[in-house]
Order: C-alpha cells, then sequence, then structure tokens
C-alpha cells in the first residue's frame, strides 16, 4: 500500500492548502493527511468505495468527506495552487476518451447532464486537456464522449496566457485558428487534408506535442480515471484533480 500514498515531502507542499487547519473557521478537520491518502487509494486502484482498507477508516466517512470537498470545490482549488508555477511557452491540447462503467450512471439529470455520451465505445466521457511546455496539466474540461475536442478548446485556454498553442489536425479549423492569433499566440497545427491551401506549421516545435499524450497515460495509470465509475462529473473531475496535484509533486 506505500506506493498509493505521498511522500512527506508531498504532504508539506499539500497539507497548507487544504482546509480544517487548526486555526480556520469552523471545525478542524480530522486527520487531513489519512483522508487525502484514503482518496488516493481509491483513485489509483479503482476499487469501490466499500472496499477502502480499514486503516483508513470508515468508507463511508471517507466517501461523505470527499463528496463535500468535490462540490466544494477543493481539489479543483488544491491542484490550482500547485500549477501556479506552469511554463506556458507551449500550451499543448489533446482530448482523451474514457470508457463509463454501468455503475457510473444513475445520478440525478440523466447522464448528459454529467458529462456523459454514447460514442462508438458505448457510454464514454472525454477529457479534453491542456498541458504546459513540461507537461504537466494545466487545464481540463469534461464533455460528453460524442462531442468534438474542439468544443473544449475555449474553456480550457480561457485565462492561460501562452506563445504557441500546439495540436493535432483535429485542431485545425479557422474558429481555432482565429482565437490563437487573437490572443497574439503561434498555431503549431498540421492541416487537414481537406484544406485547399495548406498551412505550413513549426515541424520541430510541433514534436513536442507528444508531451500531452504523456500526460494521459500518467493519468491513466490512476485507474479510477482510466475508467469512469463516478456517477457525478464534479466527482470524476475532483478525482483528476487531485491526480494531476499529486504528479504535479513528484
Amino acid at each position: 500500500m506505500d506506493r498509493m500514498v505521498l511522500r512527506d515531502d508531498q504532504w508539506e507542499r499539500i497539507a497548507p492548502l487544504l482546509p480544517g487547519k487548526v486555526g480556520d473557521p469552523g471545525r478542524s478537520a480530522v486527520d487531513n493527511r489519512r483522508f487525502v491518502e484514503a482518496v488516493l487509494w481509491i483513485v489509483r486502484v479503482g476499487a469501490p468505495w466499500r472496499d477502502l482498507p480499514a486503516a483508513f477508516g470508515s468508507w463511508n466517512s471517507v466517501f461523505q468527506r470527499f463528496r463535500r470537498w468535490a462540490k466544494a470545490g477543493v481539489f479543483e482549488r488544491l491542484f490550482t495552487a500547485l500549477a501556479t508555477d506552469a511554463d506556458f511557452e507551449y500550451a499543448i491540447i489533446d482530448g482523451t476518451i474514457v470508457r463509463v462503467h454501468q455503475h457510473g450512471t444513475g445520478a440525478p439529470g440523466g447522464t448528459q447532464a454529467q458529462a456523459i455520451g454514447r460514442s462508438r465505445g458505448g457510454l464514454t466521457t472525454k477529457i479534453v486537456a491542456v498541458v504546459d511546455a513540461l507537461g504537466n496539466l494545466g487545464r481540463f474540461v469534461l464533455l460528453p464522449g460524442q462531442r468534438h475536442d474542439s468544443v473544449g478548446v475555449a474553456p480550457v485556454l480561457e485565462n492561460v496566457e501562452f506563445k504557441a498553442l500546439l495540436a493535432d489536425k483535429a485542431f485545425d479549423s479557422n474558429a481555432i485558428r482565429t482565437l490563437v492569433a487573437e490572443r497574439g499566440a503561434l498555431a503549431v497545427i498540421p492541416s487537414k487534408a481537406d484544406r485547399s491551401t495548406c498551412i505550413p506549421h513549426d515541424s520541430e516545435m510541433y514534436k513536442w506535442r507528444h508531451l500531452v499524450e504523456n500526460f494521459f497515460c500518467k493519468i491513466k495509470e490512476f485507474r479510477r480515471i482510466a475508467t469512469r465509475y463516478d456517477k457525478t462529473d464534479a466527482s470524476f473531475a475532483a478525482a483528476i484533480h487531485l491526480a494531476a496535484a499529486v504528479l504535479n509533486t513528484r
């Protein structure tokens, strides 16, 4: 179980960013470190909450606290605080599909309200993410699986300052190129085959696009992200934020 928990140096970076510390308003939290490591174990292993090892405490107490923190945006704020030193000389964007397990359905409002859609792979969720020049996650959005990756471009790039956007030809559209140009940045995107006039791109710079693929490989080592078991998009996003925060402290 040791490889599923936090190192001391990781905890030292994370601890000051969590609520419930002595001196914070409201009730002090009971052992923040054990709770975060319990959630991290669940996300890494992909096990049902009821199978949480007893060493982490009551599974239901951990689950209820996780839901409170997810809905309150605690995991997102934790990730954002650790991502403040992002290097956006390059912004590299791509999308990946995640299969939704049958246990991930049934939330109020239906699947469409929880970023779940039906594509050729069945019920799926799409993660559209932008990573920085070091391959660390900057931002992401969740979309129903049948939506095109390009739908997520504007949301993930909002308030992100970058010098160049690297993306594959699926993102070759006039709208995206205009958005990048209006930001004063360079679009490093190969042209689609059906373009009447090919738009050249910096092929040497484009080689760095593999960093976003590397990120997806790393984040999907967390089995609860590789397969979506969470009914709500808030819980699934919280798992991604926590895993990315830990990856950023490696």
